[in-house]
Protein backbone atom coordinates (compact mmCIF):
# COMPACT_ATOMS: atom_id res chain seq x y z
CA UNK A 1 0.00 0.00 0.00
CA UNK A 2 1.14 3.58 -0.67
CA UNK A 3 1.76 5.82 2.35
CA UNK A 4 1.98 9.61 2.38
CA UNK A 5 3.88 11.92 4.81
CA UNK A 6 2.64 11.42 8.36
CA UNK A 7 0.33 8.54 7.52
CA UNK A 8 0.27 5.45 9.74
CA UNK A 9 -0.41 1.79 9.11
CA UNK A 10 -1.09 -0.73 11.88
CA UNK A 11 -0.52 -4.47 11.44
CA UNK A 12 -0.24 -7.75 13.27
CA UNK A 13 3.33 -8.74 14.24
CA UNK A 14 4.93 -10.89 11.56
CA UNK A 15 2.73 -9.65 8.71
CA UNK A 16 5.31 -7.38 7.03
CA UNK A 17 6.67 -8.35 3.60
CA UNK A 18 8.70 -5.24 2.68
CA UNK A 19 8.71 -1.44 3.05
CA UNK A 20 10.49 1.61 1.67
CA UNK A 21 13.53 3.15 3.38
CA UNK A 22 11.72 6.18 4.86
CA UNK A 23 9.20 4.03 6.75
CA UNK A 24 9.90 3.19 10.40
CA UNK A 25 8.29 0.52 12.57
CA UNK A 26 7.34 0.77 16.24
CA UNK A 27 5.86 -2.05 18.35
CA UNK A 28 3.35 -1.08 21.05
CA UNK A 29 0.32 -2.43 22.87
CA UNK A 30 -1.89 -0.14 20.81
CA UNK A 31 -4.46 1.98 22.62
CA UNK A 32 -3.67 0.50 26.03
CA UNK A 33 -3.67 -2.67 28.11
CA UNK A 34 -7.47 -3.09 27.99
CA UNK A 35 -7.51 -2.84 24.21
CA UNK A 36 -4.61 -5.31 24.01
CA UNK A 37 -6.46 -7.93 26.06
CA UNK A 38 -9.52 -7.46 23.88
CA UNK A 39 -7.36 -8.18 20.84
CA UNK A 40 -6.11 -11.38 22.48
CA UNK A 41 -9.71 -12.56 23.00
CA UNK A 42 -10.42 -11.88 19.32
CA UNK A 43 -7.47 -14.02 18.21
CA UNK A 44 -4.89 -11.28 17.65
CA UNK A 45 -1.59 -10.54 19.38
CA UNK A 46 -1.02 -8.45 22.50
CA UNK A 47 1.26 -6.09 20.53
CA UNK A 48 0.74 -4.31 17.21
CA UNK A 49 3.25 -2.82 14.78
CA UNK A 50 2.80 0.78 13.66
CA UNK A 51 4.49 1.96 10.44
CA UNK A 52 5.04 5.69 9.89
CA UNK A 53 6.32 7.33 6.70
CA UNK A 54 8.83 10.16 7.32
CA UNK A 55 9.58 11.13 3.72
CA UNK A 56 8.38 14.10 1.69
CA UNK A 57 6.65 12.38 -1.25
CA UNK A 58 5.30 8.88 -0.79
CA UNK A 59 6.47 5.47 0.36
CA UNK A 60 5.13 1.95 0.44
CA UNK A 61 4.50 -0.89 2.86
CA UNK A 62 3.53 -4.42 1.84
CA UNK A 63 2.04 -7.20 3.94
CA UNK A 64 1.47 -10.89 3.26
CA UNK A 65 -1.20 -13.30 4.39
CA UNK A 66 0.06 -16.15 6.62
CA UNK A 67 -1.68 -18.77 4.46
CA UNK A 68 -2.73 -19.20 0.80
CA UNK A 69 -5.73 -17.04 0.06
CA UNK A 70 -6.85 -13.49 -0.53
CA UNK A 71 -6.45 -10.22 1.38
CA UNK A 72 -9.80 -8.45 1.52
CA UNK A 73 -9.93 -4.62 1.86
CA UNK A 74 -12.85 -3.28 3.91
CA UNK A 75 -13.56 0.46 3.77
CA UNK A 76 -15.25 0.95 7.14
CA UNK A 77 -16.67 4.30 6.06
CA UNK A 78 -18.78 2.38 3.53
CA UNK A 79 -19.44 -0.91 5.31
CA UNK A 80 -19.82 0.35 8.86
CA UNK A 81 -18.73 -1.94 11.72
CA UNK A 82 -17.66 -5.39 10.51
CA UNK A 83 -17.65 -8.70 12.38
CA UNK A 84 -14.85 -11.06 11.33
CA UNK A 85 -13.61 -14.51 12.22
CA UNK A 86 -10.96 -14.77 14.89
CA UNK A 87 -7.45 -13.89 13.66
CA UNK A 88 -8.80 -12.39 10.42
CA UNK A 89 -7.31 -8.91 10.80
CA UNK A 90 -4.02 -8.39 8.94
CA UNK A 91 -3.47 -4.62 8.86
CA UNK A 92 -5.27 -1.32 8.72
CA UNK A 93 -4.74 2.16 7.34
CA UNK A 94 -6.27 5.16 9.05
CA UNK A 95 -8.51 4.91 12.08
CA UNK A 96 -9.24 1.19 12.58
CA UNK A 97 -10.16 -0.17 16.01
CA UNK A 98 -10.13 -3.90 16.83
CA UNK A 99 -12.58 -4.98 19.52
CA UNK A 100 -14.05 -8.30 20.59
CA UNK A 101 -17.63 -9.39 19.85
CA UNK A 102 -19.06 -12.15 22.07
CA UNK A 103 -21.27 -14.73 20.37
CA UNK A 104 -24.22 -14.74 22.75
CA UNK A 105 -25.97 -17.94 21.63
CA UNK A 106 -24.15 -20.89 23.21
CA UNK A 107 -24.85 -23.48 20.51
CA UNK A 108 -23.75 -21.05 17.78
CA UNK A 109 -20.49 -20.41 19.63
CA UNK A 110 -19.84 -24.17 20.05
CA UNK A 111 -20.97 -25.50 16.66
CA UNK A 112 -20.76 -22.44 14.38
CA UNK A 113 -17.09 -22.96 13.59
CA UNK A 114 -16.00 -19.47 14.73
CA UNK A 115 -15.79 -19.94 18.50
CA UNK A 116 -17.10 -17.72 21.30
CA UNK A 117 -15.41 -14.52 20.09
CA UNK A 118 -15.41 -12.62 16.80
CA UNK A 119 -13.45 -9.55 15.82
CA UNK A 120 -15.37 -6.28 15.60
CA UNK A 121 -13.71 -3.71 13.35
CA UNK A 122 -14.81 -0.09 13.66
CA UNK A 123 -13.55 3.34 12.61
CA UNK A 124 -13.31 5.36 9.41
CA UNK A 125 -10.20 3.75 7.91
CA UNK A 126 -9.59 0.72 5.71
CA UNK A 127 -9.07 -2.71 7.28
CA UNK A 128 -7.45 -5.63 5.49
CA UNK A 129 -8.49 -9.14 6.54
CA UNK A 130 -7.36 -12.65 5.56
CA UNK A 131 -9.47 -15.18 3.71
CA UNK A 132 -8.41 -18.69 2.72
CA UNK A 133 -8.62 -19.70 -0.93
CA UNK A 134 -11.12 -17.64 -2.92
CA UNK A 135 -13.20 -15.01 -1.08
CA UNK A 136 -16.76 -14.50 -2.32
CA UNK A 137 -18.95 -11.49 -1.56
CA UNK A 138 -22.68 -12.16 -1.10
CA UNK A 139 -25.10 -9.26 -0.73
CA UNK A 140 -28.25 -10.34 1.11
CA UNK A 141 -31.58 -8.61 0.95
CA UNK A 142 -33.85 -8.22 3.95
CA UNK A 143 -34.85 -11.68 5.15
CA UNK A 144 -32.67 -13.44 2.57
CA UNK A 145 -30.90 -16.51 3.96
CA UNK A 146 -27.67 -18.19 2.94
CA UNK A 147 -26.30 -21.36 4.59
CA UNK A 148 -22.54 -21.93 4.76
CA UNK A 149 -20.32 -24.82 5.65
CA UNK A 150 -19.08 -24.21 9.19
CA UNK A 151 -15.72 -22.41 9.18
CA UNK A 152 -16.15 -20.77 5.75
CA UNK A 153 -17.27 -17.44 7.18
CA UNK A 154 -14.74 -14.58 6.90
CA UNK A 155 -16.64 -11.39 7.71
CA UNK A 156 -20.11 -9.84 7.66
CA UNK A 157 -21.79 -6.54 8.39
CA UNK A 158 -23.43 -6.05 11.78
CA UNK A 159 -26.88 -6.01 10.22
CA UNK A 160 -26.60 -9.71 9.28
CA UNK A 161 -27.96 -12.29 11.71
CA UNK A 162 -25.51 -15.11 12.55
CA UNK A 163 -26.75 -18.50 13.82
CA UNK A 164 -26.57 -22.22 13.07
CA UNK A 165 -29.05 -24.71 11.60
CA UNK A 166 -29.19 -28.51 11.87
CA UNK A 167 -28.46 -30.23 8.55
CA UNK A 168 -31.81 -32.00 8.75
CA UNK A 169 -31.12 -35.75 8.69
CA UNK A 170 -29.01 -37.95 10.95
CA UNK A 171 -27.50 -39.81 8.01
CA UNK A 172 -26.45 -36.53 6.39
CA UNK A 173 -24.98 -35.31 9.67
CA UNK A 174 -22.88 -38.46 10.14
CA UNK A 175 -21.82 -39.28 6.59
CA UNK A 176 -22.39 -36.12 4.53
CA UNK A 177 -18.96 -34.68 5.33
CA UNK A 178 -20.39 -31.23 6.16
CA UNK A 179 -20.77 -31.66 9.90
CA UNK A 180 -23.90 -31.55 12.04
CA UNK A 181 -24.77 -27.87 11.54
CA UNK A 182 -24.73 -25.27 8.79
CA UNK A 183 -23.90 -21.64 9.48
CA UNK A 184 -27.05 -19.63 8.73
CA UNK A 185 -26.75 -15.96 7.74
CA UNK A 186 -29.87 -13.80 7.38
CA UNK A 187 -29.86 -10.40 5.67
CA UNK A 188 -29.88 -7.55 5.09
CA UNK A 189 -26.17 -6.98 4.69
CA UNK A 190 -22.98 -8.32 3.14
CA UNK A 191 -21.29 -11.65 3.86
CA UNK A 192 -17.77 -12.65 2.80
CA UNK A 193 -17.14 -16.39 2.37
CA UNK A 194 -13.83 -18.24 2.04
CA UNK A 195 -13.43 -21.41 0.00
CA UNK A 196 -10.47 -22.83 1.95
CA UNK A 197 -10.44 -22.24 5.74
CA UNK A 198 -7.09 -22.76 7.44
CA UNK A 199 -8.46 -25.73 9.43
CA UNK A 200 -9.57 -27.45 6.22
CA UNK A 201 -6.21 -26.80 4.57
CA UNK A 202 -4.41 -28.36 7.55
CA UNK A 203 -6.75 -31.35 7.47
CA UNK A 204 -6.22 -31.87 3.74
CA UNK A 205 -2.45 -31.77 4.18
CA UNK A 206 -2.71 -34.26 7.02
CA UNK A 207 -4.97 -36.54 4.99
CA UNK A 208 -2.52 -36.42 2.08
CA UNK A 209 -0.06 -38.08 4.47
CA UNK A 210 3.06 -35.95 4.12
CA UNK A 211 5.67 -38.06 5.93
CA UNK A 212 5.22 -40.84 8.44
CA UNK A 213 3.52 -38.60 10.97
CA UNK A 214 0.89 -37.60 8.42
CA UNK A 215 0.26 -41.24 7.51
CA UNK A 216 0.04 -42.26 11.16
CA UNK A 217 -2.38 -39.44 11.97
CA UNK A 218 -4.46 -40.29 8.92
CA UNK A 219 -4.70 -43.96 9.96
CA UNK A 220 -5.61 -43.03 13.52
CA UNK A 221 -8.30 -40.68 12.23
CA UNK A 222 -9.80 -43.41 10.05
CA UNK A 223 -9.80 -45.86 12.98
CA UNK A 224 -11.47 -43.30 15.23
CA UNK A 225 -14.20 -42.63 12.67
CA UNK A 226 -14.79 -46.38 12.27
CA UNK A 227 -15.14 -46.83 16.05
CA UNK A 228 -17.66 -43.96 16.22
CA UNK A 229 -19.75 -45.46 13.42
CA UNK A 230 -19.73 -48.93 15.06
CA UNK A 231 -20.75 -47.47 18.42
CA UNK A 232 -23.56 -45.55 16.77
CA UNK A 233 -24.82 -48.72 15.04
CA UNK A 234 -24.67 -50.63 18.33
CA UNK A 235 -26.71 -48.00 20.16
CA UNK A 236 -29.20 -47.87 17.28
CA UNK A 237 -29.71 -51.65 17.38
CA UNK A 238 -30.15 -51.65 21.14
CA UNK A 239 -32.66 -48.81 21.06
CA UNK A 240 -34.60 -50.31 18.15
CA UNK A 241 -34.78 -53.97 19.12
CA UNK A 242 -33.86 -54.52 22.78
CA UNK A 243 -36.56 -55.25 25.34
CA UNK A 244 -36.47 -53.73 28.86
CA UNK A 245 -35.17 -57.04 30.24
CA UNK A 246 -32.38 -57.15 27.68
CA UNK A 247 -31.47 -53.57 28.48
CA UNK A 248 -31.18 -54.52 32.15
CA UNK A 249 -28.83 -57.41 31.38
CA UNK A 250 -26.68 -55.20 29.14
CA UNK A 251 -26.34 -52.57 31.88
CA UNK A 252 -25.38 -55.24 34.40
CA UNK A 253 -22.64 -56.54 32.08
CA UNK A 254 -21.31 -53.00 31.67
Amino acid sequence: MVVTPGSKVVSEPGALLYMSDDVTMETTSGAGITQAFRRILSGESFFVNTYVYHGSTFGYVAFASPHPGKILPLDLRVTGPMLCQSDAFLCGMGNVDINVHVVRELRTAIFGGEGFFLQRLTGDGTAFVNGGGTVIEKKLGRGEVIKLDSGCLVAFTESVSYEIQYVGRLRSALFGGEGIFFTKMTGPGVVYIQSLPVARLAMNLQTAGFGQQGNRANNLGNCARLVVVLLFLLVFVLVAFATPGQWHRVLEEL
